[in-house]
């Protein structure tokens, strides 16, 4: 893929942003920083308009641990396609990183709009409003999850953490037997699990 990518390097403007956006992407997947770093450069010269180039700018910029900055060029690719999801979840991320909690809910709020179905998106706004302190909301999205990824023990124990804590225990023994059942190994369930059968 990378040597594919790099013939089209000496094209017009357009394709070379193409080729660099995509070249960018991979080496930061492969977590070469650096030269991610360079072909976000390359693909944002080629194009300043490309919203996936600004992204993966943003991406090494966040990378490189400037949030503010990653902020602006999220920014940037969604005021150039204001339905670029992945600038969008990102910039979430970053508000929720940088302890902005209402404009991270704002992004993923718009993002649920987009993706309704969006496991990604379900699970951050969960985690948002646990993080407000409002269980109620939070097991009202993790209930949503469950529906799109019906057998991930993480998110079953998440549940049951969350219904333990409110007090049910009934709903709580409920979701951590799902999470066992799917993921035997997890010892802070088998402990939880071994208290309940104690009391």
């Amino acid at each position: 893929a990378l040597e594919t990518l790099k013939m089209f390097e000496k094209k017009d403007s357009r394709v070379k942003s193409a080729a660099a956006t995509n070249l960018s992407f991979l080496y930061y997947l492969g977590n070469e920083l650096e030269q991610a770093t360079n072909y976000a450069d390359l693909a944002v010269n080629s194009d300043r308009y490309n919203p996936a180039a600004l992204t993966n700018k943003g991406n090494t910029v966040f990378a490189n641990g400037d949030c503010e900055k990653a902020a602006e060029f999220y920014k940037e690719a969604l005021r150039n396609d204001s339905l670029c999801t992945e600038a969008l979840y990102n910039l979430g991320l970053v508000y929720k990183k940088l302890n902005r909690i209402d404009e991270a809910l704002d992004c993923f709020l718009k993002l649920h709009a987009i993706l309704p179905n969006s496991a990604q998106v379900l699970y951050q706004l969960a985690s948002i409003y646990q993080i407000m302190e409002d269980p109620n909301q939070a097991i009202e999205w993790l209930l949503q999850l469950i529906s799109v990824v019906p057998t991930d023990p993480h998110v079953l124990s998440k549940l049951g953490n969350l219904y333990d804590t409110e007090g049910d225990k009934s709903q709580a023994f409920h979701y951590y037997c799902e999470s066992y059942r799917y993921f035997p190994s997890n010892i802070e369930v088998i402990e939880w699990l071994g208290a309940y059968y104690i009391d």
